[in-house]
């Protein structure tokens, strides 16, 4: 038997209990920033709906808050893959250690960063010297010190989309576990990579320039080249419609001469026995130079074979065959 003290006791420890929908009341259920009764049913049944981000009563229905932010974890996948972390960007073949590991920002050691992170002048040395130790360890192998080589070689001078990029810095990437750079230039394997990614692309480069960009011989960025495309088998002929644009855009000439251009270029595509085996480029600043003289916007030869990079005697040896082609093309229709 139990006394009176006792009693009120037992009493006053469960009044002190909290109130809980789900232990005191089945039928109450809150949310956070919701806790009265609705007022179109006077019901206290609150349901958050995690796919349309709305409170809702969930007795009449009424909606009362909209966009709600959730919470939770944000699975986005960056990489077109099976992997959902959330942790760092993509890994990408542009750096040698494809993104994966942590690099000490140099921009961070400035005066005004350091003094943003409440570092010191002592301090900012000491993690000078830690960022250039962190450095030297990551190019320890001479494979990865060609790599970070190669990789700034494209980023800075291939001027190709970011996507061109990757793709060429795999095919570096696997020309070197290969064993194929060993003995060979890194600028000139790198340019050859280039030149076939864009032309793969249907980007087309000129040997040329690119040789230029990379401060190569261009008869050694040619023969690398053939040696790459045999290799990776990249093999795929350049048409010369695909330096129209190009072409046109450098002379300053006007839109509408693509349409004279191409007409050109369909009546003598057909006859792949006059242009195959010869320049692309010059076939294609052969039919730009025709159509701009008989438009009204002629430009000079010297300029035409500036652009092209080819030489006048080409482009004069090739307007011959054409002009040919067309007026026997010419007498044909009109027999």
């Amino acid at each position: 038997m139990t006394s009176r003290s006792q009693k009120r006791t037992q009493e006053n420890s469960s009044s002190s209990v909290p109130m809980h929908y789900g232990l005191i009341d089945p039928n109450r259920r809150v949310l956070d920033g919701h806790t009265r009764p609705c007022e179109e049913c006077g019901a206290v049944d609150w349901q958050l709906d995690q796919s349309r981000g709305e409170i809702a009563c969930n007795s009449c229905g009424l909606v009362v808050e909209e966009n709600v932010i959730d919470p939770g974890a944000e699975w986005t996948n960056r990489d077109n893959s099976q992997d959902r972390s959330r942790v760092g960007q993509p890994t990408t073949y542009t750096l040698a250690d494809k993104g994966l590991n942590t690099t000490i920002d140099v921009k961070d050691l400035n005066t005004g960063s350091a003094a943003r992170h409440g570092l010191n002048s002592q301090a900012r040395r000491d993690w000078r010297r830690r960022r250039v130790i962190d450095e030297r360890s990551k190019t320890r192998k001479s494979r990865e010190r060609n790599l970070v080589k190669a990789n700034q070689m494209i980023r800075d001078r291939s001027d190709l989309p970011k996507s061109l990029q990757e793709e060429t810095a795999r095919l570096y990437r696997k020309l070197s576990g290969e064993g194929f750079v060993t003995g060979r230039s890194i600028a000139g394997v790198t340019a050859a990579c280039t030149y076939l990614v864009a032309r793969e692309e249907d980007l087309p480069r000129q040997i040329p320039e690119i040789a230029e960009a990379y401060g190569v011989a261009e008869k050694e960025l040619s023969r690398l080249i053939r040696q790459v495309s045999r290799k990776l088998n990249l093999h795929k002929i350049t048409s010369p419609d695909k330096y129209f644009d190009k072409f046109i855009s450098d002379l300053q000439l006007p839109p509408n001469i693509h349409t004279q251009v191409n007409h050109l270029w369909s009546k003598i595509q057909p006859h792949e026995d006059i242009w195959q085996g010869k320049k692309p480029m010059g076939v294609a600043a052969a039919l730009i130079y025709k159509s701009a003289s008989d438009s009204g916007t002629s430009r000079t030869q010297a300029e035409v074979c500036s652009v092209a990079n080819i030489s006048e005697v080409t482009l004069r040896g090739l307007l011959k065959i054409f002009e040919g082609l067309l007026e026997k093309l010419g007498e044909v229709s009109k027999q």
